[in-house]
């Protein structure tokens, strides 16, 4: 398929497009983001039913802080990237989840709500919210409105790409770590929490690496560059 695209005079995807830095540190930063999201809401969903004993209807209600919180700094971030600019609000949305994941590492078996998952649900609605944003701009950056198109659903691509990888990796790093601490003996709700640590471990250095993206591969010289509105939604559709 690749050699196909490359050497058709119009190629479906031009793979020219991830000359613009930007770009690539955008679908970079979307493959991190779907990993360390995807997974980190399975593992997280897995902890409150097989460890608390939450049901689906109160897992569920637990998650709506998470979604309050990212669709309250949404906004803000809309109105930040215009004043400070995409790069320094993709760090800050990538630190915030980072920083969410490390707090997950701490979960307990006897643990609650309030003190082992809102403190970290708050922390990654900021950073979805300061995430997301910036990464849709930085998406289209330096691109042609012709491809806005294409750049959008590379984004999308890429985001569905990270969360398939994410669940695979860390569901086998909980599984395995889970597995090898009941082999010594470990009760079974000890053995899932040290599971799910080892996951949360693994997903925070991977956001981790998504600061450094943000950090290096974004230009803000190709964002002075970004196709407008209308021609962009025109594309997508």
């Amino acid at each position: 398929f690749i050699g196909w695209e490359l050497r058709h005079p119009e190629p479906l995807m031009r793979f020219g497009i991830f000359r613009v830095r930007t770009v690539t540190g955008a679908n970079v930063a979307g493959v991190i983001l779907g990993t360390a999201t995807f997974s980190m809401f399975l593992m997280l969903t897995l902890y409150m039913q097989q460890v608390l004993g939450y049901s689906p209807m109160r897992t569920g209600i637990g998650y709506l802080a998470v979604a309050g919180t990212a669709i309250l700094w949404s906004g803000v971030a809309a109105q930040l990237v215009t004043r400070l600019g995409v790069k320094p609000v993709l760090v800050t949305g990538m630190t915030a989840l980072t920083a969410g994941l490390v707090f997950f590492t701490q979960v307990s078996v006897g643990g609650s709500y309030v003190e082992d998952l809102l403190p970290g649900f708050l922390l990654i609605g900021l950073g979805l919210g300061f995430s997301f944003v910036p990464i849709s701009i930085a998406a289209l950056a330096g691109v042609q409105p012709a491809e806005a198109g294409l750049a959008s659903g590379l984004l999308n691509t890429s985001q569905q790409i990270g969360g398939a990888l994410g669940i695979a990796a860390l569901s086998t790093i909980a599984t395995s770590q889970t597995a090898d601490t009941v082999a010594v003996g470990t009760a079974m709700p000890v053995a899932l929490v040290d599971g799910f640590t080892a996951a949360f471990l693994a997903g925070a250095i991977i956001a981790a690496v998504g600061i450094g993206a943000a950090l290096t591969l974004i230009r803000r010289d190709e964002l002075e560059h970004v196709p407008a509105a209308e021609p962009v939604l025109d594309a997508a559709a």
